[in-house]
């Protein structure tokens, strides 16, 4: 008799929830650390005489360091241990912080920034591609899904302690504060995290290439590959919108609405936990149920979220301000919907030995296209106009993300493994 197929999963490999539960929680301080200063830019601005466009500028130079670090990080990541790594990323983050408050010009500032994007890279690589080495492929939406929690609850918090402590102690001190959990995270990592073997959660992939190894045409080989080009491009493009949203909504709801530095904070904090949270939740679970008949999920679910998020966007920005709280809620939690699956298309849209180049373009691609830019152009629409067509701006490329990775569906990869059995 014909024989018939059955999926298996691959077991978790040993120390896998350790490696979540530390490797989560890390992500968590650098999403803090990275929205700590959306939340004073108002008290930067006034300090150094600034306009929005040089208050936009402050995060490409972060960006510009993020992004020129991925390619040199990506590449000690597919030859090297990962665990030594992130913790040298964390502590030199963490020591950025504290010298902010030596801080006390714009270019100082610019240089300090740039300097925690080259912490913040290393980790950014590292983590995701060490992560995959210890869950099946099956089973990573759903843990990049609890990794990418982080995001959400972490910006919220960064938003309440730049604003709460900047308003009451001085923005210099918000860093400090943020660079304390992120030096006792590394030490933690330190003793207790384990670093997997390559390939180890069962690719099958692991078993015709081996070790580590990077042939010539490894990034020609990316490239030629349409779902992890697919998966970074509508990503890059949503990475715009969200990054230059999450800049720029604290001073909207100070000018538009009148608010204080701490009530903006408050909110934006609320927002984004419970919004973002929940978005970022129903959207792994939606896919990972989804995934099970359907391996094109990992993308459908981030070109659904992309599309349906522009209506309350636009509600935000220039509908009545009684409507801007609700529209900005129901947007972020529709774009966060897609924040778990799209990680894991990229990791799944590559084999194992070059996964942490993979991570490094990514990394490169959605913040060169992405959050490197938004909020300096709207920043500069702002200085020309208003502040409410320069996030206007921002609805284009989610429409984009949305035709991108609609397009990226067609060539996902089976989710599964399968071994034939006998009838």
């Amino acid at each position: 008799m014909a024989s018939t197929t059955k999926p298996t999963r691959a077991p978790s490999v040993a120390g896998a929830t350790t490696a979540l539960v530390l490797l989560t929680a890390l992500n968590f301080v650098n999403y803090i650390d990275r929205y700590i200063l959306p939340g004073v830019q108002e008290q930067v601005k006034a300090e150094f005489h600034l306009s929005d466009e040089h208050i936009g500028t402050l995060t490409f130079w972060f960006m510009i360091a993020y992004m020129f670090t991925s390619p040199i990080t990506g590449w000690l990541g597919d030859r090297f241990p990962r665990k030594p790594m992130i913790v040298i990323a964390a502590l030199f983050w963490a020591t950025i912080n504290f010298l902010t408050a030596t801080v006390h010009s714009y270019d100082s500032l610019n240089l300090r920034h740039a300097a925690l994007g080259v912490g913040e890279a290393s980790f950014g690589i590292f983590a995701p591609s060490l992560l995959a080495d210890y869950y099946a492929p099956d089973q990573r939406n759903r843990v990049l899904t609890i990794f990418n929690v982080a995001i959400p609850v972490g910006a919220a918090l960064g938003y309440l302690v730049g604003g709460t402590v900047g308003e009451h102690y001085g923005w210099r001190m918000s860093f400090i504060v943020s660079a304390i959990p992120a030096a006792l995270l590394a030490i933690l990592i330190a003793i207790f995290m384990k670093e997997p073997a390559r390939g180890a959660s069962g690719d099958s992939s692991a078993n015709e290439h081996g070790k580590a190894k990077l042939e010539k045409g490894t990034i020609f080989s990316l490239i030629k590959n349409p779902a992890y080009l697919c998966s970074i491009l509508g990503y890059a493009a949503v990475t715009f919108s969200l990054g230059g949203i999450s800049w720029w909504m604290p001073s909207f709801l100070q000018r538009i609405d009148g608010r204080s530095q701490s009530s903006a904070a408050y909110i934006m904090g609320a927002i984004t936990v419970v919004a973002g949270l929940g978005g970022t939740i129903t959207g792994g679970t939606i896919a990972q149920r989804w995934s099970r008949t359907n391996s094109k999920a990992l993308y459908l679910v981030p070109a659904i979220s992309a599309a349906i998020a522009v209506p309350p966007a636009l509600l935000c920005f220039f509908g009545p301000h009684s409507l801007t709280l609700y529209g900005l809620g129901a947007a972020i939690f529709l774009i966060f919907l897609g924040t778990g699956p799209v990680n894991a298309a990229t990791l799944n849209a590559v084999r194992p030995e070059i996964r942490a180049t993979a991570m490094a373009g990514q990394l490169f691609i959605i913040h060169a296209l992405g959050d490197a830019i938004s909020p300096r152009i709207i920043g500069a629409v702002s200085d020309r106009s208003t502040l409410n067509l320069g996030l206007g701006s921002t609805l284009i490329t989610l429409l984009l993300a949305a035709v991108i990775f609609s397009i990226g569906s067609r060539y996902a990869p089976p989710l599964h493994h399968e071994i034939p059995t006998a009838a």
